[in-house]
């Protein structure tokens, strides 16, 4: 045997697994969502448990189609990995610590507790955000510096634009770029959001380097993580449910308004990688839908009323009938006035009350 990992959520050990493939369950409630391990001798089980646990790791890393991916991996000395147990590689070598949740990893040989390398507890440097944010190459100096869990977070951030984790006064913020037309269609996407009744993110705008980023606050903690619907739809494979049941039977009002929303702004992006649920992480069970979140591709699909097809739905839906049946189902729920000051483009403007006449008549025709 040449490696043997416990995965652990917090204190507590979950599994092990060697090099052989060859695993133990020692807390299976406590599995991580999208990890599915076997205990068996058969060959084909144990290439299975390999290859499930070097994704499972892998999906704790950027992946390369992120803005400066390329940057932060030579930042590192990391190779630029393009399968999962290359990219597994580097995550183990951050014990796959994100901040997203409280899993990680430890070799057996390792003598190490969560307290001494979790993110939520240990400081983060800004010496790496110049290299997340804008594709800066650190100095010698800062670079020789520089401790592994100083880079660890934006290691493991997952989405293609460029971000950065600084901290403040003990709370983690996320900077994200992406060119002025993203950030801007994302503070004005919030501004919208705060008009109507559901849990959603608040990105204001924030000016480091010079540069016009927008910025929110961390929505996870050591009590509660997110888990996306991506990670959900394999664990329901496997326990005998589905998505839609768990959402239908956890938080179907968010789902909707999380629709209703998405079309009111033209939001082209809610694939199952950026909406998802909390989770309790004294029980690792499903809560509800997290905090809506990542609006940087809105007023995207703003040439026709109908808008693109709806990703948070398997079969072909359009964005608008997704929109119709949310308000069929729970009502347009908003709360304040959408101010035209706050758009500087007179087509966007339009097009939202366009959209928001469908919803209000769909509302009243109900």
């Amino acid at each position: 045997m040449k490696w043997r990992y416990y995965i652990m959520h917090k204190e507590t050990p979950v599994a092990t697994i060697q090099d052989d493939g060859l695993c133990s369950i020692l807390s299976p409630s406590f599995m991580p969502f999208n990890m599915y391990l076997e205990e068996s001798e058969d060959i084909s089980v144990r290439i299975n448990n390999l290859d499930n646990f070097y994704h499972w790791c892998a999906s704790r890393v950027l992946t390369l189609d992120r803005k400066y991916a390329k940057e932060i991996l030579n930042a590192i000395g990391a190779t630029q990995g393009t399968t999962d147990k290359e990219r597994a590689r580097i995550a183990l070598l951050f014990h796959c610590v994100t901040l997203t949740d409280v899993f990680w990893t430890k070799s057996e040989k390792e003598n190490i507790d969560f307290a001494g390398i979790n993110l939520y507890s240990n400081s983060l440097s800004d010496a790496f955000v110049d290299v997340s944010l804008f594709g800066k190459q650190l100095t010698l100096e800062n670079t020789e510096l520089l401790k592994p869990m100083d880079c660890a977070g934006d290691v493991s951030t997952q989405g293609a634009v460029p971000k950065a984790w600084i901290r403040r006064d003990g709370v983690f913020y996320l900077l994200k770029d992406g060119g002025e037309r993203d950030v801007n269609a994302e503070l004005l996407a919030s501004k919208i959001v705060k008009c109507f009744q559901l849990d959603a993110v608040e990105y204001e705008s924030r000016i480091y380097d010079n540069q016009l980023v927008s910025c929110c606050a961390i929505i996870t903690s050591l009590q509660r993580s997110i888990v996306p619907v991506s990670h959900v739809e394999i664990y329901s494979a496997n326990h005998d449910t589905t998505v839609e049941q768990l959402v239908s039977d956890r938080d179907a009002y968010s789902f909707h308004m999380m629709n209703i929303i998405d079309y009111l702004i033209g939001n082209t992006d809610r694939h199952w990688g950026n909406w998802g649920f909390f989770v309790d992480n004294e029980t690792n069970r499903l809560t509800r839908l997290h905090s809506l979140m990542d609006f940087n591709k809105s007023f995207l699909a703003y040439d026709t009323l109908e808008g693109s097809r709806c990703l948070t739905i398997p079969i072909p839906t359009s964005q608008m009938q997704a929109a119709k049946a949310g308000v069929e189902k729970i009502g347009l729920n908003q709360t304040a006035e959408v101010q035209r000051d706050w758009f500087s483009d007179d087509h966007q403007w339009q097009m939202f009350n366009k959209r928001l006449d469908v919803l209000r008549l769909v509302r009243q025709n109900g």
